[in-house]
């Protein structure tokens, strides 16, 4: 089957793509894809200005259909990591604006092999790296995620999303794409934005969720929907238990990375329990092993390294001329990911094995759920958790909360009163804000870099 199957049907479908000044038919974004596709044909890599809109939508959509590999640059990316991306790819600049023209003649589907997509990192352990995606990785990404999330035709997807990532790109747009649903890009994600704009799935990350839980009214009008969909970040407890109540369901939480996909998720027609990610998507298979390489039980208390393997892993780097694979262990991605597994299969992600795995005092200790209890107390709004050095226990647990007036005492004392006393922070730093990337994720280097 084709990648973009939904597009290339012969049934045309008005208003398939809408976003706040464009709304083109399903044949109408055919005719221009294929068009510009005509232009990029024989091209070794191009990029494109992923500006939210339709002009990225149809940029990407016509580099797939010529086989050519496409790389999304952020918008707001500063000339460095611009240039970076360019020369490091050496990928060719195509104005997605100039893409007006139509015509129908359709290339043929390109080698299911053949990489389609290469996402750059967001280069928090050194310079943002390519990562390449095949054409079929994307594919059983997205057949596995139809089928967790029962997805079709009849669904109309409703997010602001960047267009340059795994989450507003791949499954905000190529999604659709694929699968046939209508799209309605609102090109911010704001509480009114999606309040106003009807449909049955919404996506979202955990910012965008926690500001709609505060906006009760646009919670409450999307009650008509049959999925809300969460990643990226963990979802805070409290945001996921505000939302079941405001809009009368629990939200989906998702779990993946740029290099895996999504690979580990609730579904639609299943349950949707407070702080965990869900089971591994069809033919996706996860196992937690400890710092030497030793597989962990699945007993939902052992915090082990996340590891993954199945048909959505990414061939590898990009460099130079060529590919790098990626370093697997016996076939098994390393995510850099720490979780449990209960034995129900359920995972919770803890974090990121370099900043949310804390060792104090011989004790494993996850930040998300000091985080978690830290949430639970009235006067905090946001809170970021950390290890630092301590000369007798190793590392501290140290909270960065952002809160109305409250003495940090009364915060350390709060979390001492709900989790293991070894888990409470030793330090609470209150602070206005907590520095988050596009995606919403908090940049905890940028906490301890001082």
């Amino acid at each position: 089957m084709p990648l973009l199957a939904a597009l290339l049907q012969d049934a045309d479908v008005a208003d398939f793509v809408v976003t706040p000044d464009q709304r083109v038919s399903r044949h109408e974004l055919l005719g221009r894809a294929a068009a510009l596709a005509g232009e990029l044909s024989g091209k070794r890599i191009v990029a494109v200005n992923a500006t939210p809109g339709l002009e990225t939508i149809v940029a990407v959509t016509a580099a797939l259909l010529a086989g050519v590999p496409i790389v999304p640059i952020p918008p707001d990316a500063g000339d460095v990591e611009r240039a970076h991306i360019l020369t490091d790819s050496g990928a060719e600049l195509i104005n997605a604006s100039l893409s007006r023209t139509t015509t129908s003649d359709v290339p043929p589907e390109p080698d299911p092999d053949l990489p389609g997509l290469i996402l750059y990192t967001s280069g928090t352990t050194g310079a943002p790296k390519g990562v390449v995606l095949s054409r079929a990785a994307l594919a059983a990404d997205l057949d596995a995620l139809a089928a967790a999330w029962q997805w079709t035709a009849d669904d109309t997807l409703v997010h602001g999303l960047p267009l340059y990532h795994v989450h507003g790109l791949v499954l905000g747009v190529l999604g659709p794409l694929r699968i046939g649903s209508r799209l309605r890009h609102t090109t911010k994600p704001t509480p009114s934005a999606y309040a106003e704009t009807p449909g049955s799935m919404y996506f979202g990350v955990p910012t965008v969720w926690s500001r709609i839980a505060a906006a009760p009214a646009a919670a409450r009008a999307l009650r008509p929907a049959r999925l809300l969909v969460s990643g990226s970040a963990p979802l805070p407890v409290p945001v996921f238990d505000a939302l079941a109540e405001l809009t009368g369901q629990a939200p989906v939480e998702r779990y993946g990375m740029t290099e895996t996909l999504i690979t580990v998720s609730a579904r639609a027609d299943g349950e949707r329990r407070a702080g965990h990610v869900g089971l591994p998507l069809r033919d996706v298979h996860t196992r937690l092993v400890d710092e030497a390489g030793n597989p962990l039980p699945d007993d939902g208390v052992s915090i082990g390294h996340l590891q993954v393997c199945g048909p959505t892993l990414l061939d590898g780097y990009l460099r130079g001329d060529g590919v790098r694979p990626a370093e697997l262990v016996d076939g098994w991605f390393p995510t850099g990911d720490v979780a449990t597994i209960g034995p129900d299969g359920w995972h919770r992600i803890v974090g990121r094995a370099s900043t949310d795995l804390i060792k104090s005092g011989g004790y494993r200790i996850g930040a998300g759920e000091v985080e978690d209890a830290l949430l639970l107390h009235p006067a905090v709004h946001e809170a970021a958790v950390v290890g630092t050095p301590h000369l007798d226990l190793g590392e501290q647990v140290t909270a960065f909360v952002v809160a109305d007036p409250v003495a940090p005492e009364e915060l350390i004392a709060f979390v001492a009163g709900r989790l293991a006393a070894h888990k409470r922070p030793r330090a609470v730093h209150l602070v206005p804000s907590l520095p988050r990337n596009a995606m919403g994720k908090v940049q905890k280097k940028q906490l301890t870099a001082g």
